[in-house]
């Protein structure tokens, strides 16, 4: 899909991160490394651990977006249900996986693999299932959604096992501009460039260091001809307004 903008949605399952229990690491890492495939992660949920809530998202997101990966609740606990709920948005039923079974079977010794760690050999019927180097049990891909776990060393070499099956489009492209300038002073001048160069998306992002207020300009666009003759005029634009400020 190389002229295509290929887009992606992650949905981070698990009451630990809405209730601030546990912090979610992996947004970050799959924003960056599907990027890096030409795939723009162009939205993020989290999502309680609710069957209604987990069907009704899946449904909704696999229909909008060209990917959707899901980070959580594949494990062998009662409230791991993700495996059960992308089953039900497929309309498929929920089997246990000969193969994922034959992988925790060689992994654990006799006699440990309980009725719980089968669980995490459920799969939809027909689903694909991904690599998980660390901890063996696997994730699994169905049609465009891709289930991954929540830990995130896991869910990176989940990621890492899976990332073939990808196909990216342009890569989104950035450059930034350091401006040691109030946001108001900009925002006119900001406007202005926005508005001439369509193509590119300008974020300003505000800091305050050693009593200093000023912004980071960040510019992104798959076309890079275009990203470099707006920050040009951007790095223009924060160059005359700092001249005039000290002239002032």
């Amino acid at each position: 899909m190389p002229d295509k903008t290929v887009t992606a949605c992650l949905l981070i399952i698990g009451n630990e991160i809405l209730s601030g229990r546990t912090r979610d690491a992996n947004l970050a890492f799959l924003g960056d490394n599907l990027n890096r495939l030409g795939i723009r992660l162009t939205e993020a949920r989290v999502i309680p651990d609710e069957a209604e809530v987990i069907v009704a998202t899946i449904n909704d997101v696999r229909a909008r977006f060209d990917y959707v990966f899901t980070t959580g609740g594949i494990g062998p606990t009662h409230d791991d249900i993700t495996a059960e709920c992308v089953a039900r948005a497929f309309g498929l039923p929920l089997i246990q996986n000969p193969e994922a079974r034959a992988i925790l079977e060689a992994h654990y010794p006799p006699g440990d693999l309980n009725e719980a760690r089968l669980r995490m050999a459920n799969t939809p019927e027909g689903a694909t299932l991904i690599e998980n180097p660390i901890s063996r049990a696997p994730g699994f891909q169905i049609g465009n959604v891709f289930v991954l776990a929540g830990i995130p060393s896991v869910m990176q070499a989940m990621f890492a096992s899976s990332s073939h099956r990808l196909t990216g489009g342009k890569r989104l492209l950035s450059a930034s501009v350091t401006a040691a300038l109030p946001e108001g002073l900009m925002a006119a001048g900001l406007k202005a460039i926005q508005k001439r160069y369509p193509e590119v998306e300008i974020g300003s992002y505000p800091f305050h260091r050693m009593g200093v207020y000023g912004a980071r300009l960040v510019l992104r666009s798959v076309d890079e001809a275009r990203l470099a003759a707006a920050r040009a005029e951007v790095r223009e634009l924060v160059e005359q307004l700092a001249k005039d400020a000290k002239n002032a």
